[in-house]
């Protein structure tokens, strides 16, 4: 009998509005194009570039993207510190402190019928104190190995070697481990030897004139004086950085990730 497949599209950090602009409007084609059975956003950025509110995720939800991760701004908005208890569908990560609103991960069903976990984990190293994501991960792979043999990691992090890590660790036991937090699309998406799909980093959802997603001017001058005012977002065409992940449904194995920007080239 032939194994089932379910494919996984994975949004890099959605930020701000134009970010978001260009998910809802290119996310239905996406689908459409590649076959996608299940859609994961960061969108850790997508509220004026630092967190999220209930509009914009219920916003991201009916553009079709299935569940929501976070990082180091999630609680940027203490707006939304009310419904991350209630909303499912959003999960921060998983390492941070016990007590904090929200869950890490979670189960969820794909369009083919298949129950997918997905866990979110941040890093420790140049970012804010957190537990240790190896630790959190490890026991929220147990907590769903019994209910989901396809499981996704986004791991938020400031350095490529901690990402790696991670999923060097995981292989063979998860079904991909991506990288988010440095917008910046990585070359080397793989499939490692026991069948973990990785990437460093899926890069951004938003201008692509900018730096980081963020004003280019503002950037410079900031960067040449060493302080300044809060550099805005940048304004122009943008594009999606993703990544689509191919799995068997009977391992949880990934069979293919390729990252890809879209559309290529922007007017």
């Amino acid at each position: 009998m032939e194994s089932q497949s379910v494919r996984i599209l994975f949004l890099g950090d959605i930020v701000g509005k134009a970010g978001r602009d260009v998910v809802c409007q290119k996310l239905p084609e996406l689908i459409r194009n590649f076959s996608i059975d299940f859609v994961i956003a960061n969108g850790e950025n997508a509220a004026a570039g630092r967190g999220i509110t209930g509009p914009i995720q219920a916003e991201l939800l009916s553009a079709g993207v299935d569940v929501v991760t976070l990082g180091n701004h999630a609680f940027a908005r203490e707006a939304s510190f009310e419904w991350f208890d209630q909303e499912q569908r959003v999960i921060r990560p998983v390492n941070f402190p016990v007590g904090v609103p929200g869950r890490g991960y979670g189960l969820y069903r794909a369009k083919s019928g298949v129950i997918v976990g997905v866990i979110n984990a941040i890093g420790r190293v140049h970012m804010s104190p957190a537990d240790c994501p190896f630790a959190a991960t490890e026991r929220s792979i147990e907590s769903l190995r019994s209910k989901a043999a396809v499981m996704f990691v986004d791991m938020h992090a400031e350095v490529t070697s901690e990402k790696a890590a991670l999923a060097w660790s995981l292989d063979g036991r998860v079904t991909a481990v991506i990288g988010t937090h440095t917008h910046v699309q990585t070359s080397d998406a793989r499939l490692l030897p026991s069948g973990t799909a990785f990437l460093s980093d899926v890069g951004m959802c938003g201008v692509r004139d900018s730096i980081l997603g963020q004003d280019v001017a503002g950037c410079i001058q900031r960067m040449k004086s060493g302080f300044g005012p809060h550099v805005p977002l940048a304004d122009g065409p943008a594009q999606v950085h993703a990544a689509i992940i191919d799995c068997d449904v009977t391992t949880g194995l990934a069979t293919g990730i390729k990252a890809i920007t879209y559309p290529d080239v922007v007017h």
